[in-house]
């Protein structure tokens, strides 16, 4: 018996089940980074949306401002998602991008400005995706900008030329993530990634936990 066999035990077939369906419905086909946020209640939202759209990572990035999440605004959901965060260098952003950009992803410049591919006309079927979306007031850094494979914008008709951030991810997310469900791309986990999530959801949902896993660890062993 494997520790993923082991934990199910301690779980109701109710929360077993409900840990499998969400997980069919899981991705990191598209991921999320934000960069330098500074209202919590922000990048807290978007961190909701993540986790409601089936967004599996979420990468933070801290430059001037130190990320903090807001409980009243996340309510439990930042626990059911991953999070990386980039802090402590002198260029996170650039590191978060070679990061990123390693793992397969086409780094996604959110902004109004540039020459900005339409929301409706952005291409799901060439590859990952990480949508960029920058700070309150300035937006996107140079650095991400001058990085950034290709830009993307939400059509918008009014005098004001902007939403507020966890609006804007909140939108894209929801178009995007709806059209890749309904695409032929492969942006379901795989079987390994779904194993590991789920060891750490039963972990959050485990009470004491630690001593249940020590117990394992001691039968493995004998």
């Amino acid at each position: 018996m494997d520790l993923l066999e082991y934990l199910i035990q301690f779980v109701t077939e109710e929360r077993n089940a409900l840990f499998d369906r969400v997980l069919e419905q899981r991705t990191r086909y598209l991921t999320v980074a934000l960069e330098d946020i500074f209202q919590s209640q922000n990048a807290s939202a978007v961190i909701r949306t993540c986790e409601c759209l089936g967004v599996q990572d979420l990468h933070i990035i801290e430059q001037k401002n130190e990320y903090q999440i807001n409980p009243d605004v996340v309510i439990g959901s930042s626990q059911w998602i991953n999070l990386y965060n980039y802090k402590g260098n002198q260029n996170n952003t650039l590191t978060a991008i070679n990061n990123l950009r390693n793992n397969g992803y086409r780094i996604i410049a959110t902004t109004p400005g540039k020459v900005s591919t339409n929301l409706e006309d952005f291409d799901i079927n060439k590859g990952k995706a990480v949508l960029f979306f920058g700070t309150e007031l300035t937006g996107l850094s140079e650095t991400v900008l001058e990085n950034a494979d290709e830009f993307l914008k939400i059509p918008m008709f009014g005098f004001t030329q902007s939403f507020n951030i966890s609006v804007s991810a909140a939108m894209i997310l929801q178009s995007l993530t709806s059209r890749i469900r309904k695409s032929e791309v492969d942006w379901n986990l795989s079987q390994k990634e779904k194993e590991s999530i789920k060891i750490e959801w039963l972990k959050t949902t485990i009470p004491k936990v630690d001593l249940i896993i020590d117990r394992f660890n001691k039968e493995i062993r004998n």
